[in-house]
């Protein structure tokens, strides 16, 4: 059994673990192009301070990441948020407390008192029969009103996809809204059911001590395989029930291939083996994101809280700003303070182009204008990200079933990245321990 995967993101990571504890016997050959595995996920140390490149964490809400971890033996690596990260901010015209509960909501200033009452008028929408897909700003405006979507679903769609509402598919980013208001009728009464089976607390931020990269050369140690960091794969071809894979180094036969790269980079590859897979494949759009971290070595200010986020029509440089060191205490040395804001998405995609003092610059009028915090950083990180977070556009969902209809067509080769039923660290863990289950069955299958 000689499998290969392609790409060493954690959706390659969880593939491939799963694998061998599915495989035991299974030969894998991972090809990465950088010469590290995690792919956006890993954190950098700069005199002292850890800044994410990437994510920061999972929920654990949703209970694959946290699996993934404690089946890798890795349990004593998790550390939990700060309690300070329960409070969050919107940026409109002033900085606002997200409210975090209905007295809090009603005292809010976010949106006017009719703006509040046809938020609550949700309850008298009828609910939506057809299956039809709809923009996020559609679903907004049609079951809260469009006030209250371009705030809080502006903002959120800035915070998780780096995107604005109206370019967002409903039925692919928020799939739980959809069926909360297919199965009770209505948002606010799905939430209501749902309090009511699930009592108890929500999930916490988490993560690994150190950062990210904790996580990640974990995982990446407890997976037995042949390691091809820094071979980038430019091309597949079919050979009879298996596969060629031609990396940097040359060519490799395999029986089963996962391709667990970006969207854009299996196009690239597949062209060869289904020029209509790799079209389609070529449709997924990415955010372009630019991550700018600073380190203060002493600070006033208090930074109590996870961050805040900017609306659309605040007319911000920045997408938000996360308050790492009040998040995770321990990215930052003891004393210290430490941020990051999140600049471009598909608001203001031309500014991840800028040279990385200009991204400083950017980030410091982002951080005076919201924060009011002006001073120079002692310590400073840049990350470019040219396709950041993939973009889950109206006609998604239609888009990725078809794809994965003609995968069929070609046995013993998958796909699985976050460009395609989650972008989440819990999505990808879940989709690569179920791709792990489905490639092991496929053995099991055969004569």
């Amino acid at each position: 059994m000689r499998i290969g995967i392609v790409g060493a993101g954690l959706s390659g990571l969880a593939t491939a673990f799963y694998l061998k504890r599915f495989l035991p016997a299974a030969e894998l050959i991972v090809f990465e192009a950088e010469s590290r595995p995690g792919g956006k996920l890993y954190t950098q140390e700069v005199q002292g301070f850890r800044f994410e490149a990437g994510g920061n964490g999972f929920l654990t809400n949703k209970p694959d990441c946290l699996r993934l971890v404690e089946d890798a033996a890795g349990t004593e690596l998790l550390l939990p948020s700060s309690d300070l990260a329960r409070k969050r901010y919107i940026y409109t015209d002033r900085l606002h407390r997200m409210p975090e509960s209905p007295p809090l909501f009603a005292k809010s200033k976010l949106l006017t008192l009719p703006q509040k009452l046809r938020m609550l008028g949700e309850f008298l929408v009828p609910a939506r029969r057809d299956d039809a897909d709809e923009s996020l700003r559609e679903f907004g405006d049609r079951r809260l009103g469009p006030a209250f979507t371009s705030v809080f679903l502006d903002a959120m769609s800035a915070g998780i996809y780096g995107s604005t509402p109206d370019r967002i598919s409903v039925k692919a980013a928020f799939p739980l809204v959809v069926a909360l208001e297919r199965e009770h009728g209505g948002l606010f009464r799905g939430m209501i059911a749902r309090r009511k089976k699930e009592a108890g607390p929500g999930g916490v931020l988490t993560s690994t001590k150190a950062g990210i990269s904790t996580m990640i050369r974990h995982l990446a140690s407890a997976i037995e395989a042949e390691w091809r960091f820094g071979e980038a794969v430019h091309a597949v071809e079919r050979v009879g029930p298996g596969f060629r894979v031609h990396g940097a180094k040359g060519a490799t036969e395999v029986e089963r291939l996962a391709i667990c790269s970006t969207s854009d980079a299996a196009s690239r590859m597949l062209a060869d083996v289904d020029a209509e897979l790799a079209r389609r494949l070529a449709t997924i759009q990415y955010s372009p994101i630019a991550v700018v971290g600073f380190g203060y070595r002493s600070l006033e200010e208090p930074l109590d809280g996870f961050g805040l986020l900017t609306t659309t029509s605040s007319k911000q440089p920045v997408l938000g700003v996360l308050w790492d060191s009040s998040i995770f205490p321990d990215r930052a040395p003891a004393g210290a303070k430490s941020l990051r804001a999140m600049i471009g998405g598909q608001r203001n995609p031309e500014l991840v182009d800028q040279d990385e003092a200009g991204l400083i610059r950017t980030a410091r009028l982002g951080i005076v204008n919201t924060m009011g915090l002006d001073r120079d950083p002692d310590v400073t990180f840049v990350k470019r990200w040219d396709r950041g977070i993939p973009s889950y556009a109206p006609g998604h969902i239609a888009n990725v079933d078809a794809m994965f209809a003609r995968l069929e067509t070609v046995p013993g080769l998958y796909l699985n990245s976050n460009a395609y039923r989650g972008i989440a660290m819990n999505d990808c863990a879940r989709n690569g321990r179920e791709l792990a289950e489905r490639i092991a069955r496929s053995y099991q299958a055969t004569p």
